[in-house]
């Protein structure tokens, strides 16, 4: 019998956060089975469970572009290098990660293939082709693709080579159009962090030295993970009309005049998975947000072999997947209920429910929340629109337990000193007076960046936290993935 329990094994160990957050975020998605490392170095293999994950995320986030006027489109993933090298800014940017193709079967070509790090180009080269007169405009065009970076230091969802995201591409025939277009979907992503994925997140614009390469402006939407680093889980890049006047983006305005359109791009990719991992999980591993987990509540029999008990477990399943919950049912007989229980907490299912001979004989369930770890009793009645309900109350917990830790984390600071101490741990909420120098100087001593500057520009002080001049910007800087 003991051997039989050690060869089937309960929840491997995870290494503790505060012993090695790294190590923590390697063994979650390890166990849990979130991805796999690929042959190809820094990518990765998304397993049935992560890629469930995405496919949520993706159905989220696509509802609300296409509810906001936006298309799916589709662009080839090779990109010639004459097209890339017509925009200078943007090709410095990307030129150490570009992967080529150099050859086609055994022939050489007579020009290099980028494998696209991002479709500015291709987006802009089509657009010059499909543009005529402002009746065209707006062209608001969105794309689901994996994209390549040649990174030198990866990490599974966080920063791999190769990764998933959509990226949205619009131009606009007026300044004006652009900028609230930037805007519009720097608000879908926060609301999508903050209302589907429980991530609190701070909006604001990039500083010109951690703008997009070719970008006018670029927004994000910034994370704290419980390491106290920051994370930029999406951006929204103006790029006015930079990549137009490149790739001779032009159209007949209402006047007769022809003039550049306006562009656009934003993007949220894999990464976000990585967020969820790093702002939730706890020592038992996953703790998803109900509206992206793949299972929202699991069944587990307990005595199953006690006559009714299954029978119930079946009939209780069918009647929580015809209220619209993602639900399972595990009956499992090869493992004990001990080890279901750990493999589910593992995973992060929302809710569990308990159902044995004497739940049965009192007409109730027992509920085990994942987001606190406790149970609590609920009647067999009325049980789908409870877990409905309760799902909400977790979303909430999850979201406000992160809110809490960031508020925590985030403080002011005037000098260097304070600075230096803050971003070991968190945010520093500073005022700046907008010079590269003093951004370079804070990453040189701290290894911190600056994060984004936030809507609200309630002055915090008159003095640059680091040279001392006059602040022009309120600015958040942290250590960083």
């Amino acid at each position: 019998m003991a051997k039989e329990e050690k060869k089937q094994g309960f929840v491997e160990h995870i290494t503790p956060r505060d012993v090695d957050f790294s190590q923590w975020y390697t063994d979650v998605i390890k166990m849990t089975e979130l991805c796999d490392y690929s042959p190809v170095r820094g990518c990765m293999v998304m397993r049935p469970y992560g890629y469930a994950i995405w496919e949520r995320i993706q159905a989220e986030l696509d509802q609300r572009f296409k509810a906001t006027g936006h298309e799916n489109v589709a662009m080839p993933m090779l990109i010639p290098e004459s097209l890339l090298l017509k925009e200078a800014e943007h090709v410095e940017g990307f030129a150490p990660e570009v992967a080529w193709v150099t050859h086609g079967g055994t022939e050489e070509l007579t020009e290099r293939l980028a494998v696209r790090p991002t479709s500015e180009t291709i987006f802009c080269t089509m657009y010059s082709k499909w543009v005529q007169t402002w009746r065209d405009l707006p062209m608001k065009y969105n794309q689901w693709c994996s994209v390549m970076r040649w990174e030198k230091s990866t990490r599974p969802f966080l920063r791999t080579s190769e990764f998933w995201w959509q990226e949205g591409h619009t131009i606009h025939a007026t300044a004006e159009e652009a900028q609230e277009e930037t805007l519009t979907m720097l608000e879908v992503y926060r609301e999508v962090a903050e209302n589907v994925l429980a991530l609190p997140v701070i909006c604001g614009r990039k500083s010109d030295k951690e703008k997009f390469a070719g970008a006018r402006a670029t927004y994000s939407i910034e994370a704290m993970m419980q390491d106290g680093k920051a994370l930029q889980a999406g951006t929204s890049h103006n790029f006015g009309t930079n990549f137009a006047e490149a790739y001779d983006i032009q159209f007949q305005s209402k006047e007769g005049k022809l003039e550049y359109v306006h562009e656009t791009s934003w993007g949220v990719s894999t990464r976000l998975i990585g967020a969820i991992i790093m702002t939730h999980g706890d020592e038992r591993g996953l703790r998803l947000p109900p509206t992206i987990a793949p299972i929202q509540a699991v069944i587990l029999p307990i005595a199953a072999h006690k006559p009714g008990v299954l029978e119930a477990c079946e009939k209780l399943n069918e009647e929580l997947k015809a209220a619209g919950l993602r639900v399972k049912l595990d009956d499992r007989d090869t493992v004990s209920a001990g080890f279901k229980f750990n493999d589910w907490e593992l995973k992060g299912v929302p809710v569990r429910v308990e159902v044995g001979p004497r739940d049965l004989e009192n007409g109730v369930v027992t509920i085990f929340r994942r987001d606190l770890c406790e149970k609590v009793t609920l009647p067999l009645e009325g049980l789908a629109d409870a877990i409905k309900e309760l799902l909400a109350d977790i979303h909430k917990n999850l979201f406000e337990q992160a809110k809490a830790f960031r508020d925590n984390r985030t403080q002011t600071v005037s000098n260097m000193e304070e600075l230096g101490e803050v971003v070991q741990t968190g945010f520093a909420k500073a005022m700046w007076c907008g010079s590269r120098e003093c951004e370079d100087t804070i990453k040189e001593k701290f290894n911190a960046t600056s994060r984004n500057m936030p809507f609200d520009q309630t002055p915090i002080g008159e003095t640059c936290v680091c040279c001392g001049k006059k602040a022009e910007k309120l600015i958040y800087f942290a250590k960083a993935y």
